[in-house]
């Protein structure tokens, strides 16, 4: 522990996942090493990669499926990583090698998106940071923005936002927002929730803790439960949404909650839920390999591709 007086330390977050901890001086220390790998060529599945900033703050990881046709438009994927705001990021081994097999198996072009970390950077800078992302996607429209591979390859009349855990929280929310944004002129086939988390009408100490300036369970960013109907139904302006949740999950009602609250909304698209049994938090992203997370691999594919 980097402290040459020992101050004491007045919480860790969380006791059973340790993140981060404070001490009763202010100061905050991260308990968890960042561990990345550069972008590359995959040998097994052809997949490339290759990171691009993201203005003004942010940045991101591209990939792009191994293809016969270099001029074929491709869906895209908006990818926003877990890690309850905290920790995580597009370039550690877990969700580069989670979003090089999706986009091998799916053959969709992903931009899997970086922002900004509590406790340095508390909320709402992740939300910022992912709309920069989405208007700097929206600037290849016109093929001539600064990401080549965006401008050759993206079919910007086929995307999909998708994060899991809380970026698939940031995943909603930039779907809301882009209801209310004209120049935001993506159109978005799907909505795509893995493990989500939402609030519900019980108090969150690390929510209040990272997002200080939020009305908690009644701020609709962290519970879309308390939008009105109508409000919701208007702001999800995707055709479909896939909703994963896995039946040991700490969050799963959060899930189911959602599922159902759009259900109730009047919503015109297509939702769909999707239950892995006997599995916990994510854990497509821990065992990979595993016999279920090649299921659910299937399933998310093929929404991608309807």
């Amino acid at each position: 522990m980097a402290s040459s007086s020992n101050p004491e330390i007045a919480r860790v977050f969380f006791p059973s996942y340790p993140m981060f901890q404070l001490y009763k001086d202010g100061r905050a220390e991260r308990l968890r090493q960042i561990v990345t790998v550069p972008p590359s060529d995959d040998p097994k599945t052809g997949v490339r990669s290759k990171d691009a900033p993201v203005p003004p703050l942010s940045s991101a990881r591209i990939f792009l499926p191994k293809t016969s046709d270099p001029t074929a438009k491709l869906p895209l994927l908006i990818y926003i990583h877990g890690g309850a705001f905290c920790i995580e990021s597009p370039f550690s081994p877990t969700y580069h090698n989670y979003l090089t097999s999706l986009v091998a198996k799916a053959n969709v072009i992903a931009v899997s998106v970086q922002y900004r970390k509590a406790p340095e950077h508390n909320l709402p800078a992740a939300y910022d940071d992912a709309w920069d992302a989405i208007n700097w996607i929206a600037s290849h429209i016109e093929r001539n923005g600064p990401e080549p591979w965006l401008n050759e390859n993206a079919d910007f009349d086929k995307v999909f936002l998708a994060g899991d855990s809380a970026g698939a929280n940031i995943a909603h929310n930039m779907i809301m927002k882009s209801a209310g944004d004209d120049q935001i002129r993506l159109k978005f086939s799907g909505l795509l929730l893995m493990n989500p988390f939402f609030m519900n009408d019980e108090p969150d100490e690390l929510i209040s803790f990272i997002f200080p300036s939020s009305k908690g369970p009644n701020d609709p960013r962290l519970n879309p439960a308390c939008i009105a109907s109508k409000e919701l139904a208007a702001g999800l302006v995707c055709k479909r949404i896939l909703i994963c949740v896995a039946e040991k999950d700490f969050l799963r009602e959060r899930g189911v909650s959602y599922y159902e609250t759009v259900k109730k909304s009047g919503w015109n698209g297509a939702i769909e839920m999707v239950e892995i049994e006997g599995e916990v938090h994510v854990f497509y992203l821990f065992k990979p390999d595993c016999e279920k997370a090649a299921e659910l691999m299937d399933r998310v594919s093929s929404f991608l591709n309807l």
